[in-house]
């Protein structure tokens, strides 16, 4: 038998799936849905948690509790995203960049395999959709080898993605480890998502093998309940062996 805040998370998700509560709309507050249901807040909030973490409710610190709109969805292709093009265009995402000079430190070192300390460039990329944040990457490269064209450019991340090229040469090596896990209180609060609703955590590390150099390392935070990734592998045919 379910709980009773699974059976309050049920009924609300009919009312939203069947369009009694459209997106945008605001949820009566906490108070007045316990009393409706006859249960604790406690429990109330319960049954919001699990809708929060369905990505059908979020809650906006100071204005309660609205229904959802839909977002658009992130396919991760190794090496990047490719976003969702059957959506219509006002829904275009729009990207804020801060860049920032700091020192290597922690699992930084690591990935970009340089002494502690070194100079560093990060390169804080969050997207939007509207005024929702849809998703967060942080960019680190070594000061010494970003480009004055990436450091200087004003331009919005969207519309000078070449920018980045110049760190992607053809020689380069791509790893990347992929993860699923609940986000960090700092990108829950960021990405304004539940701290129960699992994130894709992306590490990427390309490292120019010409030069024997890790060229950049990007942690990628993509929430659950718009992304998904995919990984193609393209399997070599010997000369003479007929592919099946």
């Amino acid at each position: 038998m379910p709980s009773r805040r699974h059976g309050i998370a049920s009924d609300l998700r009919d009312r939203i799936t069947t369009g009694h509560l459209k997106p945008g709309d605001r949820l009566p507050s906490e108070a007045q849905l316990a009393a409706q249901y006859k249960v604790s807040t406690a429990t109330l909030r319960g049954a919001l948690t699990v809708l929060q973490a369905e990505g059908l409710v979020e809650k906006l610190h100071g204005k309660g509790n609205f229904v959802r709109r839909s977002l658009r969805r992130i396919t991760y292709i190794g090496g990047g995203y490719a976003r969702d093009l059957h959506r219509a265009p006002d829904t275009a995402l729009h990207i804020t960049v801060r860049t920032t000079k700091i020192r290597a430190h922690g699992a930084l070192t690591a990935l970009l395999r340089v002494p502690a300390g070194s100079p560093l460039t990060e390169f804080l990329c969050l997207s939007y959709e509207a005024e929702s944040p849809h998703s967060l990457a942080r960019i680190y490269i070594p000061h010494d080898l970003a480009p004055a064209a990436v450091l200087n450019d004003p331009r919005p991340l969207e519309e000078a993605s070449a920018r980045f090229a110049a760190l992607h040469p053809a020689s380069a090596a791509v790893r990347e480890t992929v993860n699923a896990r609940l986000p960090r209180p700092e990108e829950a609060s960021t990405l304004r998502i539940s701290t129960a609703l699992a994130v894709l955590a992306i590490t990427r590390v390309t490292a120019d093998k010409a030069i024997g150099r890790v060229v950049e390392a990007a942690l990628l935070v993509l929430p659950g309940d718009r992304a998904h990734a995919v990984f193609t592998t393209t399997h070599a045919i010997n000369e003479g062996q007929t592919e099946r």
